[in-house]
């Protein structure tokens, strides 16, 4: 992975944190708004993540396909990432 992995690390841990959170607020039966809000900010850090682990994938392995002439295999790659994430 060529993403920072420190980065990647803090933001996949504060979901972790979050989600703990979530299930310890649906345990205690918080306001159902509550917990929707927090599960959209958890949301938004996953979405951070992976939009950071995806911007270095192409500036570091879709680049370098490309130079290499064989990049069609990775553009596809992202294009399937991007097509999941528009669902």
């Amino acid at each position: 992975m060529q993403a920072d992995k420190t980065q990647i690390e803090r933001l996949l841990k504060t979901a972790k944190g979050q989600l703990e959170g979530i299930l310890k607020m649906i345990d205690e039966d918080r306001y159902c708004i509550d917990i929707s809000n927090q599960i959209l900010a958890t949301d938004a850090i996953l979405r951070r993540a992976n939009r950071e682990i995806l911007k270095a994938h192409m500036e570091n392995c879709v680049k370098n396909a490309i130079a290499d002439g064989g990049g069609d295999e990775k553009i596809q790659e992202v294009i399937s990432v991007l097509e999941k994430m528009s669902k």
